[in-house]
């Protein structure tokens, strides 16, 4: 009985070792040089895990020899295929700092901003890693002026800074839905004051107004006259500004109303003067 369970679990045991896999039996082989030519095969092959795998058992092998530099760019490059954008873009800039005279740095360093590029989220979300791309390829563009990818670059840097003025603008149109007006008012204004050359200023200006009118309107009587001052004089300001606006008519209509109101209120003031002392 023993014996028979000898044998089957010898017989077990070659079977197992037989259909071992090429890819186990080279990775357990130790072989450095096998393993390396292995991994560039892989990689050849767009089978990036197992390259990964590989390049990992080799890297520190090869450090200082000419084949490191092709080894540790092409593997940042398998995080980078195989979708793992917080680490590829880890990996290309390391290779960047620790290969500072390669012919490949600059592709390495438009590589690192494009992963955070990968990860720049829907508008509605945290926009850490869209803030972290347009710093890198604005760094990409400064290092590399005459580059191929600067207009690529820019086109991007374009793209996500309209993604951030869109989330801004939405959390000021939030505030206004939400009635707080201050907020929306101040969070519109940091709209422009940060996105200087926004196509949307027409729209952002009028935002303003509405807010600053409803702010006046809904306002401790103290506090409306300086109130109704701002929503009149932004409104001025707007049809100086945009002759031509759709929103003519309506912030023509503030800014009478507005008026309006500071009138009524210097005739309350007028006829009582404790209103005037703010009591």
């Amino acid at each position: 009985m023993k014996k028979s369970l000898i044998v089957a679990l010898v017989g077990m045991s070659l079977l197992i070792g037989a259909c071992k896999s090429e890819f186990e039996k080279i990775r357990a082989s130790g072989d450095v040089d096998r393993i390396y030519t292995k991994a560039l095969e892989y990689y050849d092959q767009e089978e990036y895990q197992k390259a990964q795998t590989l390049f990992e058992l080799i890297i520190s092998s090869y450090r200082g020899k000419k084949e490191a530099e092709d080894i540790y760019y092409k593997y940042a490059y398998t995080y980078y295929h195989l979708e793992q954008f917080i680490l590829a873009s880890y990996y290309f800039k390391n290779f960047s700092n620790t290969y500072g005279a390669s012919s490949l740095r600059e592709e390495a360093d438009f590589m690192s901003a494009y992963s955070n590029y990968q990860l720049s989220p829907t508008f509605r979300l945290d926009q850490t890693y869209t803030e972290e791309a347009i710093n890198g390829f604005q760094l990409f563009v400064n290092t590399y002026p005459n580059s191929s990818r600067v207009g690529e670059c820019n086109r991007l840097i374009d793209e996500m800074r309209n993604k951030l003025e869109k989330k801004a603008y939405e959390s000021a149109k939030l505030y206004f839905d939400l009635r707080e007006y201050q907020a929306s008012i101040q969070t519109f204004d940091n709209v422009l004051k940060d996105f200087p050359d926004t196509r949307n200023a027409e729209q952002i200006r009028y935002m303003i107004i509405r807010s600053a009118y409803q702010l006046a309107k809904n306002s401790f009587v103290d506090k409306q006259k300086e109130r109704y001052q701002d929503a009149r004089d932004r409104a001025s300001e707007f049809l100086l500004r945009f002759p031509d606006s759709g929103y003519t008519k309506e912030v023509n209509s503030i800014y009478n109303e507005s008026r309006e109101s500071l009138n009524k209120l210097d005739n309350v003031g007028y006829q009582n003067p404790s209103a005037r002392a703010g009591s």
